[in-house]
């Protein structure tokens, strides 16, 4: 025991260096972001009445947030970020999407927080509703220098008008990091903040009284999780916290750091919640079950029935010179009362359900002893194609869990059939992560997020939904636009790096001309499809030009091999553009 203790006390002593040594260093970078931030607040400090206008569902992004509005009909969208392959755009501006009309509407509203990305929005069902937004992070254009927020703001969505708390003791600044409303309270927990060079992992615990508008920093009895970023975490109806999973990663020598998926599960427990000697204490859970397969950037919500829910996500593969990602687009929920993990499995719909299985019956009964039996069903791979505006191919890879064995369910035959299904080919979301998602009325909403092909990021703009009591099939509410995957090769123009203000901010069509006209003239600097000149000819005349392309874009450590293949492919990508 002695020695336990000596290990924690090292630990914590090891922290408290390295956040002071994080601290030091960042302070510098947030200095020169601070002077950029101002200049995007004083734009936004122009703005002195609200506007509500009707328009087109908002831009492609991700690690934003979605959330449900307490007495309307709507969902909240709120930030977020965007990286077109040369700059990232952070956002501020504030969406709503009426679930009846099946529309969005921009909220304008004075004086909001500036633009931010990987933030946390919980709603509180106070005075007509309120959104409580506290921390993320703002980026530099090129993605370089990270400014991380420590404020916290309340949307009065009746009044439509924002306000900042200021209260002092609350957490530090950090991104990443997971918030509850539980009780009276707003409960933060973990998160990260990285600077050039240093990243520190949190796994502290503060809560905010909504009554008395006062931080205060818990100090939990027990063990409790490893730091953590991207957690699940849930508030149970009895006023206790569920964390679940997460992403670390540790420097193990130097400039090499080793990431970490966190599988594991806690409970916080509250004693005494409201009184003056509130105690809280950490225990581990060992859920039964089918628990998801590890993965990061999963979106969680709280479903019916006192289920919480996780999203997609991704798995990410390291390989010796490369990152490679599978992404998920399953749902796995968690049962608080019983403590059980299990996957959805989707039932489709009820007519098309009858039919198949008659169907099936009658195919046996035709091919009698003769019908070949199916193999055990485990994950099952589907493979599809989606094409982008600039001819990129994008092959997604999605894996579906295959039913659980016999064994490992050991509920009715009843919840069975209620949980699990017959899987149809139907429309579902793509596989990705860091979507934003909301329940609302029992049906989940799932917007945007991303997923990669090799070195190219596809940030999405689409917007599902599927009936969480039924888990009958996915409805398309907003379709992914081709148009909107754009990708500026790092070569394509170095211009863009100068105008700071068209990185972080304006208006979205603005956005969209520049970015436009950057990839026309970066278009141009390729050589010239010849008439009639086919695939290999043109591939064998620009090879060279090619692969220094694609050489500047993967960097001077890549394989020779790798680069010659990327070569080819953009070479023919090209002609086939030109064509």
């Amino acid at each position: 025991k002695g020695k336990r203790d000596k290990k924690g006390k090292g630990a914590e002593k090891t922290a408290a260096k390295m956040e002071k040594k994080v601290s030091r260093r960042a302070k510098k970078e947030e200095e020169d972001l601070e002077a950029l931030i101002a200049e995007f607040q004083s734009l936004d400090a122009k703005k002195t009445q609200v506007i509500e206008s009707s328009c087109p569902p908002p831009s492609p992004r991700l690690n934003g947030s979605l959330s449900a509005h307490p007495e309307r009909d709507e969902l909240i969208l709120f930030g977020g970020e965007y990286f077109n392959g040369q700059k990232t755009y952070l956002y501020n501006d504030l969406y709503i999407y009426s679930i009846r009309k099946n529309s969005w509407s921009k909220l304008e509203i004075p004086n909001p927080p500036p633009r931010r990305c990987a933030h946390q929005a919980a709603v509180v069902p106070t005075a007509g509703g309120q959104l409580w937004i506290f921390g993320g992070e703002f980026a530099s254009p090129n993605g370089e220098q990270f400014y991380h927020y420590k404020d916290l703001w309340v949307l009065h969505l009746a009044t439509k008008t924002w306000e900042q708390i200021k209260a002092s003791g609350g957490p530090s600044g950090r991104s990443g990091h997971r918030m509850v409303m539980c009780k009276r309270q707003l409960i933060i927990f973990g998160g990260f903040h990285e600077s050039a060079r240093d990243y520190i992992y949190y796994n502290d615990v503060y809560a905010f009284n909504l009554d008395s508008f006062t931080w205060s920093k818990l100090a939990p009895a027990g063990i409790g999780p490893a730091p953590r970023s991207g957690c699940q975490m849930t508030a149970s109806p009895e006023g206790n916290i569920i964390i679940y999973g997460g992403y670390s990663k540790q420097r193990i020598k130097k400039d090499v750091d080793k990431g970490t998926l966190h599988t594991d599960m806690f409970l916080l427990k509250a004693e005494g919640v409201g009184k003056e000697e509130e105690k809280w204490t950490w225990s581990r859970l060992s859920p039964s079950g089918v628990k998801p397969p590890p993965r990061s950037g999963f979106s969680v919500a709280v479903g019916p029935g006192n289920r919480s829910l996780l999203f997609g996500g991704v798995q990410d593969e390291e390989e010796e010179e490369s990152l490679e990602g599978d992404f998920f687009n399953d749902i796995y929920f968690y049962d608080m009362g019983k403590n059980r993990w299990f996957p959805a499995q989707l039932k489709g719909p009820k007519s098309e359900k009858r039919k198949r299985r008659r169907g099936k019956q009658a195919e046996s009964e035709a091919a009698g002893d003769e019908v070949e039996q199916s193999p055990p069903q485990g994950p099952l791979e589907i493979v599809k194609e989606v094409v982008a505006e600039d001819g990129t191919v994008m092959t997604i890879k999605q894996v579906i869990s295959g039913p659980a064995e016999e064994k490992e369910r050991s509920e009715s035959e009843e919840e069975e059939e209620e949980e699990g299904g017959a899987l149809g080919q139907q429309v579902e979301p793509c596989p990705r992560s860091n979507a934003m998602v909301a329940v609302k009325h029992g049906i989940l909403y799932v917007y945007g997020g991303m997923f990669e092909v090799g070195d190219r990021q596809f940030t999405l703009s689409d917007l599902h939904s599927i009936d969480l009591h039924k888990m009958g099939e996915w409805k398309v509410l907003v379709e992914m636009d081709p148009k909107a995957q754009e990708w500026l090769e790092e070569s394509e123009s170095d211009e863009e790096d100068d105008d700071v203000e068209g990185a972080e901010g304006g208006e979205e069509e603005e956005e969209s001309s520049e970015e436009e006209s950057e990839d026309d003239e970066g278009e141009e600097q390729h050589p010239a499809v010849e008439p009639g000149e086919n695939p290999e000819e043109y591939l064998s005349r620009t090879e060279q030009y090619w692969v220094k392309v694609a050489r500047s874009h993967m960097g001077p450590e890549a394989k020779e091999k790798k680069v010659v293949k990327v070569a080819h492919a953009m070479a023919k990508t090209f002609h086939e553009d030109s064509v």
